[in-house]
């Protein structure tokens, strides 16, 4: 008899994105006049920069041509790529991270999944509240958690709560635990931590030899150049962190799909004996089984980021997605909620109005403005009484949006 993963059971009713667009189906459905706007989902709507589709033309046209195909690359990644983003994104920061060190996959949500492959099924895991349900999601079906709880909180993973009151950046745990999950810029909350704050989750993690698993996928939206960019900006980092990245948002890559994940060398975790071993060596080893990498046409398009026209072009993306932030922001703090994130994020996190809990404000919008966002609750406990918009739209979506949240 075929068994299941009875992991897979302990999940709640459904994944926050799927519930989400079950509901929007059936509303529209029901009322088909309606147009609806959808802020939810943090889908780019904005073209590919004419950058990046140049070159992905040209390998196209490439791939045309006996001399210029190409079959299977390297599961890691070209090494043209793996050196533009080493360059750019990290040395350029005065970060010590080498293209050997950088593995090129088709989205960091698959990464930060794929990546307890490599770790073993006994350790502590800490996670934020609320937080990106993947993290969450994933530990569940991995059979790492016990059954939730009629808060949603799951046994044997350590909740730590981001609230108005903390700034939105979690506490350190009051009891020791072996992974930690961090976003910053955050998702959903839109915070940001400063050097300060992760230096002290730096040293936690060297303290206690625990490991930062660190979702750096909207970093480019960060402005101010005070705050960091990336977990190895911190010193001692490398020995205790892996950190994820994203074409997805800054370069709009979320149909196209690359990402890739830093695992320095010599960063380490312990065998079931007691023997050190490096996780380098078990990621490559993974990723050369499981994933057969991204295509050769996608990645020219990455590397296209990278060049001068391709820099200019995302700077652009971002500028625009940050006003439109900007818009939402001014909008709804003038109707008189309760707003934070949407300064170095793309992410607005809105206070419900009062009496009102996450999913009944989700079906107000819905219902009455034909807007579509996301609820905190779907994020985790803590994330109740709260609600996100995404920035990711048309200019004039955005506006007419704000004028129908504005009138309800």
């Amino acid at each position: 008899m075929v068994q299941v993963n009875d992991s897979y059971l302990k999940l709640k009713a459904g994944y926050l994105f799927p519930e989400i667009a079950r509901r929007v189906k059936a509303f529209s459905e029901a009322h088909p006049e309606a147009r609806i706007i959808r802020l939810g989902i943090g889908d780019v709507t904005e073209p590919l920069p004419a950058a990046c589709r140049a070159a992905m033309t040209k390998a196209i046209e490439a791939m045309g041509t006996r001399e210029g195909f190409h079959g299977y690359g390297p599961e890691q990644g070209y090494p043209w790529l793996r050196e533009a983003i080493a360059r750019h994104d990290f040395q350029s920061r005065g970060c010590e991270v080498s293209a050997e060190e950088i593995f090129i996959s088709d989205g960091s949500k698959c990464d930060s999944s794929n990546i307890l492959d490599i770790l073993g099924a006994g350790n502590r895991v800490a996670v934020t509240d609320p937080v990106y349900p993947v993290y969450v999601d994933s530990n569940v079906m991995a059979g790492r958690t016990g059954d939730a709880d009629e808060g949603g909180r799951y046994g044997g993973l350590t909740y730590l709560p981001l609230t108005a009151g903390n700034g939105f950046v979690a506490p350190l745990p009051e009891r020791p635990v072996d992974l930690i999950y961090l976003c910053f810029p955050n998702n959903p909350t839109g915070a940001v931590a400063t050097r300060e704050q992760l230096k002290q989750w730096v040293d936690y993690a060297l303290a206690h030899d625990a490991l930062i698993l660190f979702d750096a996928a909207y970093e480019a939206f960060i402005s101010d150049p005070e705050l960091p960019h990336s977990i190895y900006e911190i010193e001692g980092a490398r020995r205790c962190a892996i950190e994820f990245r994203s074409f997805s948002k800054n370069a709009g890559f979320t149909g196209t799909r690359c990402a890739f994940t830093v695992v320095p060398r010599g960063l380490s975790g312990t065998t079931a004996s007691g023997e050190r071993v490096e996780l380098w060596g078990l990621w490559n080893r993974r990723q050369s089984t499981k994933f057969n990498g991204v295509s050769y046409i996608v990645q020219r398009g990455a590397e296209a980021v990278y060049s001068p026209e391709g820099q200019e072009q995302v700077r652009a993306l971002i500028g625009f997605y940050m006003e439109n932030a900007s818009i939402i922001r001014r909008e709804l703090q003038a109707a008189g909620l309760q707003v934070h994130g949407g300064e170095q994020a793309p992410y607005v996190w809105i206070g419900t109005p009062e009496g009102m809990d996450s999913w009944g404000f989700f079906d107000h919008l819905l219902g009455n403005a034909h807007v579509v966002g996301t609820p905190g609750s779907g994020f985790g406990a803590a994330g109740e009484g709260y609600f996100r918009l995404s920035a990711f739209n048309s200019r004039a979506n955005v506006e007419e949006a704000m004028q129908r949240i504005r009138a309800l």
